[in-house]
């Protein structure tokens, strides 16, 4: 009988990861996820403004508060720039020039917003709004004013978690190692508390002084393993305490990762 149960069990195995399904085995131990997404909801809850937060753990799986709620992006939908220029037709398959690195390294690493700038008018809002419709996004919307882009946690932590399949295959390893090199004065929220032995690829954004806006999107990878990460806030007081806001949501999500979850 239990041969005869596991003979089943491979099959429905096989199956699934024939039709593209993730495979129920194995699986990572349970981290108790749905008690720490409670106990960081309750601190966001009692942080001023609003705060949204999702997560996509290693099987795929959507967890969060507020999912849905729209927020403005601020400099998180450069992420989405980048990638829209690595999809043109005349660089997907091409090396990049000199002049397209100038504008992309100096956009992710520091959040140069003139480099934004030239890529949004680059690219147009018809290649973003093409990606949108890829990664699935049905609440992205793009403005003239580009941090006023609309987001959500959720739509930007299925995007994290899938990142690579949305840039082009020659172009993957730059992009990861741009998010991977952000510079040292905007790696707060969730770096700080961040697993060790995790390659940390996000990028984060703020605006809007004196009522804030300050977001952070982050995959995390330690191949094959990988999950994701979007924390939004508005109506914040000050950037330091939305940058606080985002590390005190993330310490309690991520809060002895490694020794729980391998």
């Amino acid at each position: 009988m239990k041969s005869l149960l596991a003979s089943c069990l491979a099959c429905i195995a096989l199956a699934g990861a024939a039709a593209g399904v993730a495979s129920s085995a194995p699986q990572p131990p349970d981290y108790q996820w749905a008690k720490r997404i409670a106990a960081a909801k309750r601190f966001a809850d009692g942080r001023s403004g609003r705060v949204s937060f999702a997560v996509v753990d290693e099987v795929g799986r959507l967890r969060g508060a507020h999912l849905n709620r729209v927020h403005n992006s601020a400099s998180v939908v450069k992420v989405m720039f980048m990638v829209a220029l690595l999809r043109e037709p005349g660089v997907r398959h091409d090396t990049l020039t000199a002049s397209e690195k100038h504008l992309l390294g100096p956009m992710i690493k520091r959040s140069d917003n003139q480099a934004a700038t030239a890529v949004y008018s680059r690219v147009g809002e018809g290649a973003l709004h093409e990606l949108a419709r890829d990664a699935g996004m049905r609440h992205f919307t793009t403005q003239p004013l580009w941090g006023l882009s609309t987001i959500t946690a959720a739509e930007q932590a299925r995007f994290m978690y899938r990142l690579e399949r949305f840039i082009p295959k020659r172009h993957r390893g730059y992009a990861l190692h741009l998010l991977s090199r952000i510079v040292g004065a905007q790696r707060w929220g969730i770096p700080p508390v961040a697993p060790r032995g995790w390659k940390l690829h996000f990028k984060g954004g703020w605006s809007g002084a004196p009522s804030w806006r300050v977001n952070q999107v982050m995959l995390l990878r330690d191949p094959p393993r990988r999950f994701s990460l979007a924390i939004l806030t508005r109506e914040q007081p000050s950037l330091v305490y939305g940058e606080r806001t985002i590390e005190g949501v993330a310490r309690l999500l991520l809060r002895r990762y490694n020794r729980v979850s391998r």
